[in-house]
Formats: C-alpha cells, sequence, structure tokens
C-alpha cells in the first residue's frame, strides 16, 4: 500500500528505493544518529516492501527536495499507529512539527486510528517539548530498555488519543 499525504509546504509519501541511500545519509548525520537507530539498505527495502511498515519521506512542495523521513507501523488490527523513527534535515523551519501533525492527521481522519505512539530518549529534548506541543501525553519511562555506544538509554513513551486529537484541534481549519 502506498501512503500520500499533503501538508501546506509538505509532500509525505512512501520511499523509493532510489531514495533509501538519502534516508541512510540523514539517519547517519552526526546530529541525527544519537537519536535514531540506523538502519541498512537491506531493512529498509524492506519497509518499503512491508505491509504494516511504511518508510516515509518528506519532500518540501516547491522544492521537492527530501527535507526528512520517517518509518511508521500500522497496527490495523489495534487501530495503532506507532512513530518509530522521524529525521528532519532542515532543522528549524517548522517540518518537523508539520509532519508530525500531518501523520496524525491522517492517522486519525483517513485511516480511523485510535492510538498515534512513539518513544523518545530522554535527552533528546526539542523532540520531547515538541510531543508535548502537539498534545501528545507523557505516560513513563522505559528504564535503560535499549544498549548503544552511549550506554544503556531510558526511553520516554508519549501518545495522544483520537478523542483527544479530535478535542484539541476541532477549532481549527487544519481537520479534514
Amino acid at each position: 500500500m502506498s501512503l500520500k499525504i499533503k501538508t501546506e509546504n509538505l509532500k509525505i509519501s512512501s520511499a523509493k528505493i532510489g531514495e533509501i541511500e538519502k534516508i541512510i545519509l540523514l539517519e547517519n548525520k552526526e546530529e541525527n544518529k544519537k537519536f535514531v537507530w540506523q538502519g541498512t539498505y537491506e531493512e529498509h527495502i524492506k519497509e518499503i516492501n512491508s505491509s504494516s511498515d511504511f518508510l516515509l519521506t518528506f519532500k518540501e512542495c516547491k522544492s521537492k527536495k527530501i527535507v526528512g523521513f520517517s518509518l511508521v507501523n500500522i497496527n490495523k488490527k489495534s487501530n495503532v499507529f506507532e512513530l518509530r523513527r522521524i529525521v528532519i534535515s532542515e532543522k528549524g523551519k517548522g517540518y518537523g512539527r508539520e509532519s508530525i501533525f500531518g501523520l496524525m492527521n491522517y492517522a486519525f481522519n483517513k485511516k480511523n486510528i485510535n492510538r498515534f505512539w512513539l518513544d523518545v530518549y530522554t535527552d533528546n529534548v526539542v523532540a520531547i517539548e515538541l510531543y508535548k506541543k502537539l498534545g501528545m501525553t507523557f505516560e513513563g519511562t522505559l528504564r535503560e530498555s535499549y544498549k548503544s555506544e552511549r550506554g544503556y538509554l531510558d526511553q520516554m513513551i508519549f501518545s495522544i488519543l483520537k478523542k483527544e486529537f479530535k478535542t484539541k484541534y476541532q477549532n481549527t481549519n487544519i481537520i479534514k
């Protein structure tokens, strides 16, 4: 299944095989790699061919250049949308907020998802503030749940439910 989302400044769509090298470069950039898991070319091929995982690129509408990507999982049985990975190359332009909001809007209004969730390392302060601003609820911390070259890392869980999203954004013209 191919996924396509249009926001004010971005086109979010299923990644193509020819875009994997750019995704790997973004994952491995110094400012990104301590916050996201790095996939191999073969793993990204599997994600592109999966029926439940979606490797997505974010492209500027005007220039059509890739300004980020994400990996999401849709659990159709439980109506759950998991944002597994997100990287924005053009920081400070609002693309992170716009892309996550676009994904939430798509999940709740196009796919009838009930729960949208993600995990984030506790030292990713910028992302944590963004998730709070978007109305996500902090559910708890998975203590020392991931081992990396930085040692054992804690992961914070954030989520938003469909009813919370509708309440928060019902008086805006953003929800379609």
